[in-house]
């Protein structure tokens, strides 16, 4: 990978700047997230790729010893029914629905032609689709029937920044999460170990099979989301936290943070023009972005949302 290639990630709403203004954020602490909790004691592990995996622009490296102290997190990313429970007692609006947006698939589209606002720059596989948020994840034409054990998705940094502060909660810092991520294996590519496909021939992770863009063989069995509890879960009891979506955390990014980021609860850099984003999604194919591992980094700007991206918390 070269550290010019583009991201498979997703595009960058290019409609709002530096003054742009979130969504209010709604009453803390209503108690009304239950996804199940990992309690997990904290410790020291070696943060970053040990393995030269990693796009050079993406700062994975000096792989660094890091301490991070007792957390909770979620088993599993929100579900679109855990954030439709929340707009239902706020009555918060996305900032997808907001602006009256969002970043689809091509392959994903579910709208009327006239809804289309044509290719992302740069990834033309990414469209910009009028009437697509949450409850339509491929456009107007599309709904939630069936997928309400699925990831909630066209969710921006900021509409998780609002749901953390709904239920009490916050985002992971990225430290956090890759902690969690590796279950307690030392220096692993992914959660479950170093070999992408298991010894019976089966996907581990909700990630992209065939030749991207145009032709996903499907043999992990989804083309886009895969309900939360799909594939097994790491040593710590975490599901997915490779493939599937994109996971936003709490951090500013910066490339070169490694190089200086304190030894203690790292909290990333104090200013920068996207957050963090950890995981990959089901679009990564190590062909193209090989960003569904552990020490995999990206990031997108606050206001942006996308079909791939969602989120779970941490207290």
């Amino acid at each position: 990978m070269s550290e010019e290639q583009p991201s498979c990630c997703a595009p960058s709403r290019p409609v709002v700047g530096i003054g742009s203004t979130p969504p209010p954020a709604p009453a803390a602490a209503t108690g009304g997230h239950d996804v199940e909790q990992i309690v997990l004691d904290g410790g020291v592990f070696a943060m970053g790729d040990g393995y030269g995996d990693g796009n050079p622009g993406d700062g994975e490296v000096p792989i660094h010893q890091v301490r991070i102290q007792p957390f909770s997190i979620d088993a599993t990313s929100v579900t679109n029914r855990d954030f439709a429970r929340f707009t239902h007692d706020t009555g918060y609006r996305t900032e997808a629905e907001t602006f009256g947006f969002s970043a689809v698939f091509h392959l994903a589209l579910q709208t009327d032609p006239g809804d289309l606002m044509g290719p992302a720059a740069g990834t033309p596989w990414w469209a910009g689709v009028r009437g697509a948020d949450w409850r339509h994840p491929g456009g107007g034409r599309s709904d939630l029937d069936g997928l309400e054990d699925h990831p909630v998705v066209h969710v921006s940094w900021n509409d998780a920044v609002a749901y953390c502060s709904w239920a009490g909660r916050r985002l992971p810092t990225e430290a956090e999460w890759e902690f969690a991520s590796r279950g307690g294996l030392e220096g692993a590519r992914y959660p479950w170990g170093d070999e992408l496909i298991g010894d019976d021939g089966e996907w581990r992770c909700n990630i992209w099979q065939g030749v991207f863009p145009e032709r996903n063989n499907l043999d992990d069995g989804f083309l886009t989301t895969a309900p939360v509890r799909t594939f097994e879960p790491n040593g710590y009891g975490l599901w997915q936290t490779v493939g599937n979506v994109w996971e936003w955390c709490a951090d500013w990014f910066g490339p070169r943070y490694y190089k200086f980021s304190p030894d203690e609860d790292p909290r990333g850099p104090s200013l920068g023009a996207g957050r963090v984003m950890r995981g990959g999604s089901y679009l990564c194919h190590d062909s193209y972005c090989n960003r569904y591992r552990n020490a995999a980094r990206s990031s997108n700007t606050p206001e942006s949302s996308m079909g791939n991206a969602g989120f779970r918390t941490v207290a």
